[in-house]
Formats: structure tokens, sequence, C-alpha cells
């Protein structure tokens, strides 16, 4: 397994994704003394420092393949981690009082991924037996074995029912007097059913056939060139009206500059 040590040490202090922590006593492998160890809980990852507050853990201990039981020696509050499999290794820890002991065997057993698979195994178990036992009220009323079942119905589709001699178009005209007329009391329905009966009935005309609509058809080029001549039409009109301001405006200044130029005439016939 390849572990990014820099990433795991500033998981290991982070305040976040604490499941458990606080003191342990920790055999050691050498000298077989307990050292006393704070141990942080994250997961399934199990990270023990010197003393609280230290930047970097002295080590880690995954959670996985493991079983937590309890150790041999009585005159202490122990337990162990045992890792089966070629090479396991044993992790002896002691806590303060029985009650801690209780909470932290029972934290470390629940944080492996083993342990989330069985419970969510069990929970999908509940969850069908309770679905099972609502399937079975809800069908007690209809056939043994069987849910009832809703009667038929045949779908319609509102946009191809065809009038009924009953329904009548109101004109809009007439709609439009009645929008403009108050009319209280039973007066209303008299008004209604005299203006409907007076009414001759219509009805819609024919769709225009295909035939007429191949014939009729126009090609993009077409409607293209059609709508295209306005359009030129006005811009040669703007450009004409354009072109005859600015020959005007040539004209008054072609008059102005021989205004401007008359006075020097007349200084050179004096002098003459």
């Amino acid at each position: 397994m390849k572990i990014n040590e820099k990433n795991l040490c500033a998981y290991s202090v982070s305040p976040t994704h604490i499941d458990k922590e606080g003191y342990l006593l920790k055999k050691g492998e050498v000298n077989k003394n307990f050292q006393r160890r704070w141990f942080v809980l994250k997961g399934n990852l199990l990270f023990y420092f010197e003393k609280k507050g230290d930047r970097e853990p002295i080590g880690v201990i995954i959670l996985e393949g493991c079983t937590i039981e309890l150790a041999e020696c009585e005159d202490q509050f122990t337990f162990k981690l045992v890792f089966h499999g070629g090479g396991g290794r044993v992790y002896v820890l002691a806590a303060d009082s029985q009650e801690s002991l209780e909470v932290w065997m029972k934290a470390l057993a629940r944080a492996s991924y083993d342990y989330l698979k069985l419970m969510v195994a069990e929970l999908q178990k509940q969850l069908d037996e309770l679905n099972d036992t609502e399937s079975q009220g809800k069908g007690g009323g209809g056939e043994e074995g069987h849910p009832p079942k809703a009667p038929h119905r045949q779908r319609q589709n509102p946009f191809n029912r065809t009038q009924s001699s009953n329904e009548v178009t109101l004109d809009p005209t007439l709609a439009m007097r009645m929008r403009a007329n108050t009319v209280s009391g039973g007066g209303v329905s008299q008004y209604l059913s005299s203006a409907i009966g007076a009414m001759p009935h219509r009805t819609a005309p024919p769709p225009p056939s295909v035939a007429h609509i191949l014939v009729n058809r126009r090609t993009f080029a077409q409607i293209h060139s059609e709508y295209g001549v306005p359009i030129l039409r006005d811009k040669e009109l703007y450009l004409q009206r354009k072109a005859q301001q600015e020959g005007v405006g040539d004209a008054f200044k072609s008059q102005g500059q021989e205004k401007a130029a008359s006075p020097v005439l007349v200084m050179n016939l004096v002098d003459i």
C-alpha cells in the first residue's frame, strides 16, 4: 500500500472527522512496557501521538482485517487488536476504566469497512421486510396475493374529439357584448340561452390539401429575393438623397470660397 506521509500527517491533526480520541496505554514491541499515548480515531485509521497537541503522529493503525478482543492481563483494563493472516501483528492497549474500555472497543469494532458492509446488509434486510409487510397490509382488501386494480378507463385525446350537437362556438362579437354588458340575477341564463339559440352552427374550414401546399411552396432563395427588393430600393433612395445633400454642400462651399477671394481682386484693381 502506498501512503503519502505528508497528506496523512495533515489529515491526522485536522480537527474534522474525529470519531473518538483520548489517552490509552500502548504496550511496546521492544521493552514490553506500557506507554501512555494520545489516540485519535478517524474512520478506519487509528493515529497515536506521544502527547496531545503534537503536530505529527508516532504511527497509524489501519483497522482492516483485524478483531478486537480482551487481553489476558487481569490487573488492567486491557484489550488487543489482532491482525489475522501471515505475519499478523497484535497491538495491546489498556484503558483507564471499564467504561472507557467498553467505549473504545465498540468504537474500534465499528470502524472497519467490513462492519459497514454488514450494517448496510442488515438495514437493507429490515427495509425489505417493512416493504413486504406494508404491501401485504395494502393488498388485504383485494384478491389473495394480488393488489386491487383500478377500473379500466379509456383515454381520449381532447384535441381529437368531434364537436357534438350540444357544443356551440360563441361568435366573437357576441362575446365582446357579453363582456361589455353586465347582466345580473336570472337574466344571465336567459340572455345566454336566447343568444345561443339564435346563432347559426358554424363548422371549421377544411385543412389545405397537400397539393395546394406543394404548389404554393417557395424556396428560401425566392423568399430572400422577394423581401430583399424593398430593402434594396430603400437603400438606393438613401444613397441618392445623400449624394444630393453632398452636392448642395459642395456648391455652398465653392460660393464661400469665391466670396473670400473677391476682396483681393478689388484691391488689385484699385492698385492698378
